[in-house]
């Protein structure tokens, strides 16, 4: 079953793109949707034996290579952190599948198109069910080159291309960091299986080694690299850069790569790797910082952007910096949590804007849009349904909420819980929290309001044609809808509730942490408050002050209001502000001009730098003493010696004569002097 599951994407991938033109375009769509449907219904299968039943397992696939003493098997490592991420993987996946089918009706290449999204499940699937960090590496850098290829697919636009090796250049830099870690891991323990890692780690707590000629705690380096990985594949600040621009690929491409499944891997290697995480304490707090700052820096610039895709695009940042805070805190089980509602609202809200798009003969700018939700009044109720998960309508202490409510507000409160627990920057994530989710509510709200209400603002022509999508597409964003709504609700138990200890059976660092916390050093004694942070009850608002809990939900409603505000009652208000901002607006609007910063020191440098070795180094020293120094002498040296073949015969011999003159002379001379 598993092996379906994971290898059938590929399996379809390979008939589409080696045989999509003999088989047709049809064939090829039905061929890669059907195996992804297939191992979305096995993978509901699997994450019930796994979650419920306990049936974990280690399938052994094959031996990789063996190389000494170290030997790499092949291995699909199930338990309930893979189960939950075979879940999400496959779902969203075959949902875009059956998505695209109305979405890319018009392209030429559907294919191609397809087998690339079929890769890119596969590749997703072999990096969630890794039993080592060398296999989830292959799947790391499948991914990756998968985004690339989708990313690019309109590889005759020229936006596309440039936002393609964008994203596969900033990925390239956290990669780094990620294989250095791995690196690390090999020369600390000399394996790379996960069960022997996790398990010598607390023997190696107090391992030093040497790093850029200082000196590191060792679990801290290993920590530190891992994350630079995971910065970068879920473009976390600094390493953010190429999530906004990679919204130029399709925009299914944007729903399964870059909402609910690529950009989480980081969040999913995190998790895995909790064991070294507990015991790195400056690792996680920086965790902990960089996931904050992306959650408010990107927040603020989804209040100003004017393309619908790149809003979702800054929020998918935003929510992502959500993870990363929890992770950082030790709340791994409430991070995994998020990752898994996240999945379905913002994918509902990428797929749900595709519908905007296509019905509006492909434009995305919102300042052309509004008032059209009576020419799509399906895509509306879905786009409405998402942005309410997104930010977390609900009411706290009951059952009533969606998605969005029990996972974001488990992290908020858990994060004022580590605050009381004495773990570093607890009460700050707290805030930062609570600033993001009213940022959250409104730049989602103003989605809402400028693009299907008020005035229409676009070409006329457009608005008249406008329709809503085909079958097709809306029947994925009614079951998208679906869990928006009720993810939350029926499983916030089993993954931060009473339930959670018999639902992860130690996949996360909770059942580690109880067994090992005790014996740490004094250096390390921050795991412990991770797993004051990680109770059972830290997010479900039991044992926090009660303005705590209510917190969110007065923020989500001053968001909406403010929303309402300045996009309904008056209209126009925000273009207006925007109009007369000098500063504020210009600095949102471009992103804290992140762009022409890397530009100026990485971006120029970097082409002075190619300049220097090429200008100096190859034409000046290369080519100077080579093709234009002594290979251009001879070559003129050359030139005038053959200028001396005249062709005629008298010419060759007065030649000859003052050649044989010139050796009779040579032999007399020689004869003297040896006379003498």
């Amino acid at each position: 079953m598993y092996l379906l599951i994971v290898f059938g994407p590929l399996l379809g991938a390979l008939i589409a793109g080696l045989f999509g033109r003999i088989l047709g375009d049809k064939s090829a769509q039905l061929v890669t949707t059907g195996f992804l449907i297939l191992s979305a219904v096995l993978s509901l299968f699997a994450f019930n034996q796994v979650a419920y039943n306990g049936h974990e397992q280690l399938i052994h696939v094959m031996n990789w290579f063996a190389v000494g003493d170290f030997q790499a098997a092949w291995a699909l490592r199930v338990d309930t952190l893979t189960a939950v991420m075979l879940v999400v993987v496959t779902f969203v996946s075959s949902l875009v599948h059956v998505y695209s089918w109305g979405y890319m009706a018009d392209d030429p290449h559907k294919a191609r198109f397809f087998a690339y999204l079929s890769f890119f499940t596969f590749a997703m699937l072999m990096l969630v069910t890794a039993n080592n960090f060398l296999q989830m590496f292959f799947g790391w850098e499948g991914v990756g080159l998968a985004s690339y290829l989708l990313i690019g697919f309109w590889y005759k636009k020229p936006e596309a291309n440039a936002a393609a090796i964008k994203a596969f250049v900033t990925n390239r830099v956290g990669d780094f960091g990620f294989a250095l870690g791995i690196l690390t891991i090999f020369a600390v323990f000399g394996a790379l299986d996960f069960d022997t890692v996790f398990g010598a780690a607390h023997d190696n707590a107090a391992l030093v080694i040497p790093f850029l000629w200082m000196q590191f705690n060792a679990i801290e380096l290993i920590a530190f690299l891992l994350f630079i990985g995971a910065m970068g594949k879920s473009a976390q600040f600094f390493l953010h850069v190429w999530l906004p621009d990679a919204m130029e690929g399709p925009t299914p491409v944007s729903a399964l790569i870059h909402a609910a499944t690529m950009v989480t891997a980081g969040v999913f290697l995190v998790a895995r790797c909790a064991p070294l995480f507990e015991m790195a304490p400056h690792a996680s707090l920086f965790v902990t910082v960089i996931g904050a700052m992306t959650a408010f820096f990107a927040a603020t610039v989804g209040l100003v952007q004017n393309d619908i895709k790149r809003v979702i695009a800054y929020s998918t940042c935003s929510q992502l910096g959500y993870m990363f805070m929890a992770g950082g805190l030790g709340m791994y089980d409430a991070a995994i949590f998020h990752l898994f509602t996240h999945a379905f609202f913002k994918a509902l809200l990428f797929l749900g804007a595709g519908s905007v798009i296509i019905g509006l003969h492909h434009e995305q700018d919102m300042r052309k849009m509004g008032g059209i939700a009576k020419k799509m009044p399906l895509t509306w109720i879905f786009m409405i349904i998402g942005t309410i998960a997104l930010t977390g309508v609900g009411i706290p202490g009951t059952s009533f909420g969606f998605a969005g409510f029990f996972s974001k507000d488990a992290i908020i409160e858990g994060a004022w819980e580590a605050g009381v627990a004495g773990t570093a920057f607890g009460y700050q994530a707290f805030w930062v929290g609570i600033v993001a989710a009213l940022m959250t509510s409104f730049y989602s709200w103003r989605v809402i309001f400028m693009t299907f209400h008020g005035t229409y603002r676009g070409d006329q022509h457009t608005f008249d044609h406008a329709h809503e999508s085909p079958r097709s597409m809306l029947v994925p964003l009614a079951l998208l809808s679906a869990g928006a709504i009720f993810a939350g609700v029926l499983f916030a138990g089993d993954f931060i509730g009473d339930k959670q200890a018999g639902f992860w059976r130690g996949a996360t660092v909770i059942e580690a942490v109880a067994d090992t916390s005790h014996e740490a050093p004094d250096a390390h004694a921050v795991p412990e408050q991770h797993a004051a942070a990680s109770a059972e009850d830290h997010g479900g608002g039991h044992h926090v002050p009660t303005w705590v809990a209510w917190s969110p939900f007065v923020v989500t409603l001053i968001g909406f209001a403010i929303a309402w505000f300045m996009y309904i009652t008056r209209e126009g208000l925000g273009a207006r502000m925007a109009a007369r901002s000098r500063y504020v607006h210009p600095f949102l609007y471009n992103k804290w001009y992140f762009d022409e910063l890397y530009d100026i020191v990485l971006v120029r440098g970097a082409r002075k730098l190619g300049d220097l070795f090429w200008k100096g180094g190859d034409q000046r020293i290369i080519d100077g003493f080579g093709p234009n120094g002594f290979a251009a002498a001879t070559l003129a040296g050359a030139k005038r010696i053959a200028k001396l073949q005249t062709g005629f015969l008298y010419h060759y011999a007065f030649v000859m004569l003052i050649g044989l003159v010139g050796f009779i002379t040579w032999i007399l001379v020689s004869g003297v002097s040896g006379g003498h």
